[in-house]
């Protein structure tokens, strides 16, 4: 059935394929779920491998149901993890949850998507109903999850909540009647307990799991991930994001057409008969066109060739006052590049200038102590490939 070769397109793990068939040779529309824990403010392009997969069962006529987890992000999922994560505020979650809806209809076409938030009803949930859903769970079939077994093994603390984690998520899938969930391939366990859950609750036939890889992020290396901190957010300005897909290896070049772009493997391996600079522009432009639109994506194409290949300043870029950044503070280097607040931190700065990536006017500073007198006019500083600014 061609629907369900689409439906495996880049996935690691397909369980259910024959309850698929089942629902689709009876002219159902499925109901296809991902649940997303808005645990940071920002959704990255790791989080657009399964986006693309939701807004693929879209197009091909089936419902999207996007699960907004408020409360299973107060728990923290535990998949992947050797320890416990820091618990977040009611108040912290809630503020996240509101940037995720606009940054997911960047992917999925929101007329048809269909949004819940897990308190919809584990917020009307007794105690005794928890005990309930926690009977339908062993600790035995808890431990058979690898980060569990591992941390079990070592005696690192698990939490009786993180235990909870698989079913709260799981009973998700009870209350939207999901026919397929999706996630990445760290979410299988959690995936295969909402199939579990619904046939105990008495679905003729389990939700299918779909699982896709995780996206490796600009190391080239771990997964995509603002703890790493080598993740491209749906939500960084064109510049930094086309600077950003301009400096990953080649290697994780072609993961990105595959996963991002949905390349078939045919398609990639004629684009690597070209020079792979071209290659990767090209990357990055079409990225940019699905979040800014083709006038951005060609701006900031024309500004990286001025920039990187001419070796010409940018056209457009911060300027500030000396007198405003300055203030009362020392007027070093470091304390005028953070009161720019294009920086991170006072350490990232310094480590810039000791890797000799910070210029004054086109000339190298070694010294991020170093003492900036007044400029008589406007000097540009620039740091790393990507940050200018103009000093007046």
């Amino acid at each position: 059935m061609e629907s369900i070769r689409q439906f495996a397109q880049n996935a690691d793990k397909f369980i259910g394929e024959e309850d698929l068939k089942y629902k689709l040779e009876k002219g159902a529309k499925l109901r296809v779920k991902l649940g997303v824990d808005p645990t940071r403010p920002d959704l990255t392009f790791g989080h657009m491998v399964v986006f693309n997969k939701l807004r693929q069962f879209q197009d091909m006529g089936h419902q999207a149901v996007l699960i907004i987890g408020d409360y299973t992000a107060c728990i923290g999922d535990p998949s992947g993890r050797s320890a416990l994560r820091p618990v977040l505020t009611p108040e912290e979650v809630d503020q996240n949850a509101k940037t995720y809806l606009s940054q997911a209809f960047k992917i999925l076409d929101e007329s048809r998507t269909e949004v819940h938030y897990n308190s919809e009803w584990f917020g009307k949930m007794s105690f005794g109903d928890l005990l309930e859903l926690s009977r339908k769970m062993t600790v035995a079939r808890m431990l058979e999850r690898d980060d569990f077994a591992k941390r079990y093994a070592s005696k690192t603390p698990i939490s009786i909540v993180e235990f909870l984690y698989p079913l709260i998520q799981g009973y998700d899938s009870v209350m939207i009647e999901s026919d397929v969930e999706l996630g990445g391939t760290d979410q299988l366990f959690n995936n295969l307990v909402g199939r579990d859950l619904q046939l105990q609750a008495g679905f003729e036939r389990g939700q299918a799991v779909l699982t896709m890889p995780l996206l490796v992020g600009l190391d080239g290396v771990k997964k995509m991930s603002k703890s790493y901190g080598n993740y491209i957010a749906f939500n960084d300005t064109p510049r930094d994001m086309f600077g950003k897909i301009m400096s990953i290896g080649d290697d994780t070049m072609w993961k990105y057409y595959q996963y991002l772009l949905l390349y078939t493997p045919e398609t990639i391996a004629r684009l690597k008969t070209e020079h792979p600079m071209e290659c990767k522009k090209n990357l990055a432009k079409l990225l940019l066109t699905k979040f800014f639109g083709v006038d951005c994506a060609n701006a900031e194409a024309e500004n990286f060739e001025k920039v990187f290949s001419k070796r010409e300043l940018p056209d457009e870029m911060p300027e500030f006052e000396y007198d405003a950044l300055i203030g009362d503070a020392q007027p070093t280097l470091v304390n005028i590049m953070a009161q720019t607040k294009l920086f991170p931190s006072k350490a990232e700065i310094k480590r810039l200038v000791e890797q000799g990536g910070v210029k004054m006017d086109s000339q190298k500073v070694s010294d991020a102590m170093a003492k900036i007198s007044k400029p008589e006019k406007p000097i540009v500083i620039q740091a790393g490939k990507r940050i200018f600014f103009r000093l007046k």
